[in-house]
């Protein structure tokens, strides 16, 4: 065991989120001493770089992880469900970006500043939210704590990298005016809307949309949330927004949510629509805060605020959060350098 840091297992390193992990290593503290990148059988021998080295790709079939503390996975959820009891079983720390541990109970759903208490020492799987749910989560919980939140209605505009590379490239090549032979969309993004992610349920509502109810009320650990979501794929690279109204129980002020927010950490609060002043995805991109604008409330509803929230979908979305994660592990300890 290497006593100057962890060596690190990163799954899916090849990917949109794994390339993303490892920049997001770089600029934070975690100290990782080895790496050990894994993608398909495809690109074993192939090169990531990382700390100013070049280090080269296997596969999980290789064993080589078996020396590793702790693992990053963006790998999809069929790789998840197959390999992550195994490392589990080996004594490696888990951290999954799929859906294939969300929805169990006994496996805690983490937002690392809203409820990364809730970690063991002896967990070994740690779920990391869907992409969505993050912001939304990051935002909803101070709100939460100073009025008691009731209910959240949400509209998200998610954009085509949040299908991973295979989005990006086909948002590219139709905005290029070819047709993607691999889209992973039911229809042409650019240029357009989808009002659907994922497969739809027998009640209407399609996973994604069922994802911000589910890991919304449990990563803030209210189980009768009323949340009412719909979602929406739009025709840019990176980003998701948010539109929401939210219900509390007590009453409320913008000015002083707007203050609240902005207070904390990992928020940035954007609002002077008079001068056209609020988050866009083409300035967020590439950030790590939660941007906040649009701070609102119609007259004579004082339990009610309505704001727009954007992020990057892959930093705070799904590579950052993961790290941060990760990070806690190190901070608290629950892993042995």
């Amino acid at each position: 065991m290497n006593k100057s840091g962890i060596t690190l297992l990163l799954i899916g390193a090849t990917g949109l989120v794994g390339r993303t992990m490892l920049i997001v290593l770089e600029e934070t503290d975690v100290p990782v001493a080895g790496l050990i990148p894994i993608a398909s059988a495809d690109s074993r021998g192939k090169t990531v770089d990382y700390a100013g080295r070049s280090w080269t790709v296997d596969s999980l079939e290789d064993s080589t992880w078996k020396d590793a503390q702790a693992a990053l996975l963006s790998a999809g959820s069929g790789i998840a469900r197959r390999w992550v009891p195994i490392l589990a079983e080996a004594g490696i720390t888990c951290i999954d970006n799929s859906s294939a541990f969300r929805g169990n109970e006994n496996i805690p759903l983490v937002v690392p500043e809203v409820n990364g208490s809730i970690i063991k020492h002896d967990d070994r799987i740690i779920a990391n939210p869907n992409c969505s749910t993050i912001q939304l989560a990051v935002v909803l919980a101070p709100l939460h704590e100073a009025f008691g939140l009731e209910e959240v209605i949400v509209s998200t505009y998610q954009s085509a990298s949040g299908a991973g590379q295979k989005g990006r490239n086909a948002l590219s090549e139709e905005a290029a005016g070819n047709q993607s032979e691999q889209s992973p969309f039911p229809h042409q993004l650019y240029d357009n809307l989808i009002p659907a992610i994922g497969s739809c349920g027998d009640n209407g509502f399609f996973q994604e949309e069922m994802k911000l109810v589910h890991e919304t009320r449990r990563i803030l650990n209210l189980p009768d949330l009323k949340v009412f979501p719909a979602v929406v794929r739009v025709p840019v690279p990176y980003c998701h927004g948010e539109a929401v109204h939210l219900k509390f129980k007590s009453e409320i002020e913008p000015d002083l949510a707007r203050e609240l927010l902005a207070s904390q950490k990992g928020i940035i609060v954007l609002d002077d629509p008079d001068d056209n002043f609020y988050p866009t995805p083409i300035e967020c991109a590439g950030k790590d805060e939660v941007f906040v604008g649009r701070i609102r409330q119609m007259p004579g509803e004082k339990q009610s605020l309505d704001i727009w929230i954007v992020a990057d979908n892959l930093r705070k979305g799904a590579a950052l959060n993961a790290v941060q994660i990760l990070q806690r592990l190190v901070d608290e300890e629950y892993l042995e350098l």
